[in-house]
């Protein structure tokens, strides 16, 4: 499962915003710096899959030791082009620094905007490859190629591609895929991170702070080493 986290954030301290996407529904968005907002998600549902593909697609969206003192919770859109470019700039660089580490866990949490028409079937390819083990892989090559999918017409034979050359059992993905079965997953996602804090892409939830927008590596390396503090502090 996604960690307990995104169900329980109390408050979380809402730095600058950056480049971000947020819902194009007529609302105006701010935020400011040192500003803290409070929420209580207790009451949202925990993912929950039905079937052995969705325990397999939920786990497999997690990487990193099952031992690391804290989580990041990226909050994401596959289509969003600021998601890209923190994929593009920032990704490896946190991964390689604090993941592979054994430093903190990632975890990815879908957050498919209504504007952009593709984010959701992304996000379905990416969950169906997930439940072969291949998420990550699929993630990698939906941003790196978001450029030649995101004005397509109709990019599903682009994105089966993409999970034949992540390796996966095309039939298998495919008939996942047109099920639809990942996209309760998926909303439920979407529906825990808002009412987490999260309300536009990129977003990133470390310890007690939201992070909105494309940060740099120095921004998160900055909140995980608090976190990281923080929890050396709690541990007996």
């Amino acid at each position: 499962m996604i960690p307990s986290q995104v169900n329980r954030i109390r408050a979380l301290g809402l730095l600058t915003l950056v480049l971000a996407c947020a819902p194009n529904n007529g609302t105006k968005q701010t935020a400011e710096s040192g500003t803290t907002v409070r929420t209580d998600t207790a009451t949202v549902p925990a993912t929950a899959p039905n079937d052995s593909d969705g325990v397999k697609a939920d786990l497999a969206r997690i990487q990193g030791s099952p031992t690391a003192p804290i989580w990041v919770i990226e909050v994401s859109d596959f289509q969003c082009p600021f998601c890209k470019q923190w994929h593009d700039e920032t990704y490896q660089k946190l991964r390689d620094e604090f993941v592979r580490t054994g430093k903190v866990r990632l975890a990815y949490v879908n957050f498919p905007l209504a504007q952009h028409s593709h984010a959701l079937p992304a996000a379905e390819a990416a969950m169906c490859a997930g439940a072969q083990g291949k998420f990550w892989e699929m993630h990698d090559a939906l941003f790196t190629s978001q450029s030649k999918w995101e004005a397509s017409p109709s990019p599903a034979p682009f994105f089966e591609s993409l999970a034949r050359a992540a390796g996966v059992d095309v039939a298998r993905w495919r008939q996942c895929v047109e099920s639809g079965k990942m996209k309760p997953l998926i909303l439920a996602d979407q529906d825990r991170a808002r009412l987490a804090g999260a309300a536009s892409t990129p977003s990133f939830m470390i310890g007690d702070k939201l992070l909105v927008g494309a940060q740099p590596i120095e921004n998160l390396r900055s909140a995980i080493d608090s976190a990281l503090a923080k929890s050396r502090k709690t541990t007996p």
